[in-house]
């Protein structure tokens, strides 16, 4: 099993819970100072862990990353791309800039990751990608266009991929969470965030869904019931639901 972005929030959360159900786990993320502390923590558990530091927005880096753990944990059976970023890009101050970091991230890091390992799975019929959306996915945030884009990316993806894999055995899973109280939310949607997950809750519900083979899992159920009955709110009301009181999101 690999995992991406495991150096904080849920990817580092994910590794250590299924770490400690027993697989073996690699891990990879930018940051090669959190991997090192973090494959030291499950291994002193008892644990099986590995690592590598890698960009997940440049594909060589990914397949050297993915090369480099499989040496020593062997074939991914479980490539679960969770790697992510949130950047504010609103309509008022609209920056390419933000817009191409979230989307090479989001996207591209999810490419990234599966391409390095889905060749095998395919010719050994066997395996599992997994990928970390959003409920963002199911409508257009006000303030973060580029990430409920990204993340709607992902979902519409998976479902092809679904579709492309199941005759050679590869199974998907896509994770759309709410809000979860990790670094990468920004402080201003913080402020704004409500029914806030703790990242050990959504570490538990993503491990529960994919170790049931749930081809996709929106949680908790209150965000996304909200997010369903915006996504079908007339436009004009649905503008003024969201818009904030007293000012620009």
């Amino acid at each position: 099993m690999i995992i991406t972005g495991a150096s904080s929030g849920l990817g580092c959360a994910l590794a250590e819970l299924l770490a400690r159900r027993g697989a073996r786990v690699g891990l990879i993320a930018r940051r090669a100072p959190l991997l090192t502390e973090l494959t030291r923590k499950i291994r002193s558990a008892g644990g099986g862990a590995a690592m590598a530091a890698a960009d997940v927005t440049l594909a060589p880096s990914v397949q050297a990353a993915v090369a480099q753990i499989q040496e020593t944990l062997g074939p991914c059976d479980i490539m679960i791309a969770n790697a992510g970023v949130l950047q504010r890009t609103p309509g008022w101050s609209f920056d390419a800039a933000a817009v191409d970091a979230v989307i090479r991230t989001n996207v591209l890091g999810v490419t990234n990751s599966f391409a390095a390992v889905l060749p095998e799975m395919v010719a050994a019929r066997r395996g599992h990608i997994v990928a970390v959306a959003s409920i963002a996915a199911m409508l257009g945030l006000p303030g973060v266009g580029a990430y409920s884009a990204s993340k709607a990316a992902v979902v519409t993806l998976m479902q092809s991929l679904s579709v492309d894999l199941h005759r050679y055995g590869v199974k998907t899973t896509t994770i759309c969470p709410g809000f979860i109280d990790t670094p990468l939310l920004p402080a201003e949607e913080r402020r704004r965030a409500r029914g806030m997950m703790s990242v050990e809750f959504a570490a538990e519900r993503t491990a529960w869904a994919i170790e049931r083979g749930r081809r996709e899992y929106w949680f908790p159920r209150r965000t996304w019931l909200a997010a369903w009955i915006g996504k079908h709110l007339p436009h004009g009301l649905y503008r003024r639901v969201m818009a904030p009181k007293g000012g620009r999101v």
